[in-house]
């Protein structure tokens, strides 16, 4: 079994004419599956699963690189299964 490229980049976020930012790093997870289309992704600001249409793809850091390879061995020595 090969590794999936990681998608990692900017979503939208919902906004107003305030200051807080209108955009989030994150990482896709998987295809909504629904009627509008879009992708779960995983928002690197807040840890939490978000809906979004579109992500603007960005080179993924390398700590980022990093820590991903560290949480798959940890759960291939736990017996988990692969994000995919």
């Amino acid at each position: 079994m090969s590794a999936k490229k990681v998608e990692f980049g900017q979503v939208h976020e919902k906004h107003n004419n305030s200051m807080k930012p209108r955009t989030s790093i994150a990482i896709a997870l998987r295809p909504s599956r629904n009627e509008h289309g879009g992708h779960h992704y995983l928002s690197l600001d807040t840890g939490k699963r978000i809906l979004r249409r579109k992500l603007k793809e960005l080179p993924m850091p390398n700590n980022i690189e990093d820590a991903e390879r560290r949480q798959a061995a940890a759960s291939k020595q736990a017996g988990g299964n692969n994000i995919h």
